[in-house]
């Protein structure tokens, strides 16, 4: 069944059918902010992996834990982009990567 039709079916059943925006009430603004802060953490990751670097050695040379790096590495909500930033050029990033990552 594509999805058109199972869409199509849970309405029909009383189901309301959206995405995540929708589910928790965003803003398109709060939505922006949240792919900016996954973008970046993504790019830190990478960062990270090009250097063939552990969680641990990065978090080292960050001067972090390796739990708080896999958060980084993850945008958990504790996480500030401030933070994702300055880690990601910490690892060497160049300001032109982190505007792609924009």
């Amino acid at each position: 069944m594509d999805a058109k039709k199972k869409i199509k079916k849970l309405e029909a059943a009383g189901f309301a059918v959206g995405d995540a925006q929708d589910f928790l009430k965003l803003s398109d603004a709060e939505m922006e902010y949240i792919h900016i802060k996954r973008s970046l953490a993504k790019t830190l990751e990478q960062r990270r992996k090009e250097q063939n670097l552990t969680q641990i050695e990065a978090a080292k040379l960050l001067r972090t834990s390796q739990s708080r790096l896999a958060k980084m590495e993850h945008a958990e909500k504790s996480v500030s982009i401030d933070l994702l930033i300055r880690s990601t050029l910490t690892l060497g990033a160049t300001s032109k990567e982190l505007k792609k990552a924009l």
